[in-house]
């Protein structure tokens, strides 16, 4: 079975992500406007990257997640559905010249980003769904790392919420200050964002130690492990510690 075959759908969207992604990147070289000190299209490219791992991700999963093809066929327009969504509006602020997140600056603006929220919260929820399906299938210690890495993955997606009700990532300065190059992560303040990058990539890293070491032990305690280094990350980013 290909890749593509896994979920059509899914992989189709990952790779109008990769697409959108490729765009950016070339508008980044002829666009010099910026948004919070960063090139406007930065933004939309690291979102569309994101995104395509994450849906090229979860289709190499669907095969895992045991449920009527009418259930799997809904989650997984759901999935693509809301990530599409998502990147759409990404897209049309940094067109205009705004954020995308965190502004509330007009009527519009703030529906826009609430409405993203929405989108992310319906994605979790189905993502977590689809975890719940993969408890159907055989107990190997690769599946295993399939259902933690979605749960850990859920945990830090979530961490958004905090982002949303600070209205910002940086904590201790503001949003746009001096960062690590690309990512932007802050290099004078706390960052919340490192603890979300680091705990939605348990998707990729936990299957990889069940893959690898065949043991289930491993992959749990690679899994506290990596929630605990996330947690540590979200501890130093409330409290305003840069992450060098």
């Amino acid at each position: 079975m290909t890749w593509r075959e896994r979920q059509r759908l899914l992989f189709n969207t990952a790779v109008l992500h990769a697409v959108v992604l490729v765009i950016c990147a070339v508008l980044a070289l002829f666009d010099g406007t910026q948004i919070l000190g960063v090139n406007r299209w930065v933004k939309p490219m690291k979102f569309s990257a994101s995104i395509a791992i994450y849906l090229g991700t979860i289709t190499w999963y669907w095969p895992m997640a045991e449920a009527s093809a009418l259930a799997k066929s809904r989650a997984a327009r759901i999935l693509a559905g809301t990530m599409v969504f998502e990147i759409a509006i990404i897209l049309m602020q940094a067109a205009r010249g705004v954020r995308s997140h965190f502004n509330l600056d007009t009527w519009f603006d703030a529906t826009l980003f609430n409405l993203m929220g929405v989108a992310i919260i319906v994605n979790i929820v189905v993502a977590l769904a689809v975890c719940r399906w993969t408890f159907r299938t055989g107990p190997s210690a690769y599946v295993w790392g399939v259902r933690l890495g979605l749960l850990v993955f859920a945990l830090f997606a979530l961490e958004g919420v905090i982002m949303a009700l600070r209205l910002g990532h940086a904590v201790g300065v503001p949003d746009g200050g001096p960062g690590l190059p690309f990512l932007n992560w802050s290099t004078t303040g706390g960052d919340l964002r490192v603890a979300h990058f680091l705990g939605m990539h348990a998707l990729q890293a936990l299957p990889l130690v069940g893959y690898v070491s065949k043991s289930t032990g491993a992959v749990a305690a690679a899994a506290i492990l990596w929630a605990l280094v996330a947690l540590t990350a979200l501890w130093r980013a409330l409290a305003g510690l840069p992450i060098i």
